[in-house]
C-alpha cells in the first residue's frame, strides 16, 4: 500500500515555491545573457551544484554506486541532461524566457510516450491519449502562432523549436531513469551522475564553441549562485524529499504552474511581450500535460 499522503499547507505552500524557482532558471539566463554566455552558466552551475551534492553524499558517509555497470546509464542520464540544457541555453538566446519554460515542460508528454513503450504497467489510458493530443495540437497552434516570415520571427521559431527538443531529452531521461537500474539508486546520486557529467561535457563545448562571455556583474554573481545553490542544489532536494512523503501525481500537476510562473515573470521583469497566439498553444500544451500527468487524480474525481 502507498504510504504517501495527500497534499497539506506545507505541501503547497512548498510547491509554489519551487515552482518559482523553477521558472526563475530561464529569467536569469535570460536576463544576464549580454554579459554571460548561457552554455557557460549552465556548464558552471552544474560543476558548483554537483560539488555541493558531493560534499552532502561525503557528510551522509554516502558512496557513489559504481558497481554492476550502473555508471553507463548514469553517464548517459548525464549526457542527456548536457544535451538538454545545451539546448536551453541556444534557446535562451533567440527566443524569450517564458516560451522557453512552456516548451521545456512538455518533457511528461515524451516521457509517457517513451514508458508506455517501454514499460508494459505504464501504458496510456484513454484520458492520457487524449491529453498528448491535446498537447500536441497546443504546440502546432504555439508554432503556427507566427506565420510571418521575418528574421525575428524566424530566430524566435528557432529557439522554440530548440526549447520543444530540450523538454524531449528531458523526456528520454525520465525514461532512462524509470527503466535502467537507476530507479533504485537514491535521489543524491542520480542528481551526481546528471550534475557531474553534463559539466564534463559542457564545459568543454562552451569553450571549444567560443561560448566564453564573462563580464563579473553583480547581476552575474547573483544569478551563478542562484542557479548553482538554489536550483542545481537545493530545489532539487526538496523536490526529492517531496517525492518521499506525497502522492507524486498531485505534485506533478502543481508542478506545471512553473511555466505560468515563467511568462507572468517574463513580461514582469524582462518585458516580454504576450502573444494571443502562443498563450492560446500554451495552455492547450499544459492543459493536455496535466492530463497526461494527473490522470490517476483526475481519474479518482471524476468516479467520486
Amino acid at each position: 500500500m502507498d504510504s504517501r499522503k495527500a497534499l497539506d499547507v506545507t505541501a503547497v505552500s512548498l510547491m509554489l515555491l519551487l515552482c518559482v524557482t523553477w521558472s526563475m532558471q530561464q529569467i536569469a539566463l535570460k536576463a544576464t545573457e549580454p554579459d554571460f554566455s548561457p552554455v557557460l552558466q549552465i556548464a558552471l552551475r552544474s560543476g558548483i551544484g554537483a560539488l555541493l551534492v558531493a560534499l552532502l553524499m561525503l557528510w551522509r558517509r554516502e558512496r557513489l554506486t559504481v558497481s554492476d555497470g550502473i555508471w553507463i546509464p548514469g553517464c548517459l542520464a548525464g549526457a542527456l541532461f548536457a544535451l538538454e540544457f545545451l539546448l536551453v541555453g541556444e534557446a535562451v538566446q533567440h527566443t524569450s524566457a517564458g516560451h522557453v519554460v512552456v516548451f521545456v515542460y512538455t518533457a511528461p508528454v515524451f516521457a509517457a510516450l517513451g514508458l508506455h513503450w517501454k514499460l508494459p504497467n505504464e501504458r496510456l489510458a484513454p484520458l492520457q491519449w487524449l491529453g498528448i493530443g491535446l498537447a500536441f495540437a497546443g504546440i502546432a497552434v504555439a508554432f503556427l502562432r507566427g506565420a510571418r516570415t521575418d528574421t525575428a520571427l524566424a530566430g524566435m521559431l528557432w529557439g522554440d523549436f530548440l526549447a520543444l527538443l530540450a523538454g524531449a531529452a528531458w523526456g528520454a531521461t525520465t525514461v532512462l531513469v524509470r527503466t535502467t537500474a537507476l530507479s533504485s539508486l537514491p535521489a543524491t546520486q542520480t542528481l551526481l551522475y546528471q550534475l557531474l557529467t553534463g559539466f564534463v561535457l559542457l564545459l568543454p563545448v562552451a569553450l571549444l564553441a567560443g561560448y566564453t562571455r564573462f563580464n563579473p556583474t553583480p547581476l552575474v554573481w547573483l544569478s551563478l549562485g542562484f542557479q548553482s545553490i538554489v536550483v542545481c542544489f537545493a530545489s532539487f532536494l526538496i523536490w526529492f524529499a517531496l517525492l518521499r512523503r506525497y502522492l507524486a501525481s498531485r505534485l506533478g500537476v502543481l508542478s506545471f504552474l512553473t511555466p505560468l510562473f515563467a511568462v507572468a515573470l517574463g513580461v514582469w521583469l524582462l518585458s516580454e511581450p504576450i502573444e494571443p497566439g502562443f498563450i492560446a498553444g500554451a495552455l492547450l500544451a499544459l492543459g493536455g500535460i496535466v492530463l497526461v500527468s494527473g490522470h490517476g487524480w483526475i481519474a479518482a474525481l471524476l468516479k467520486r
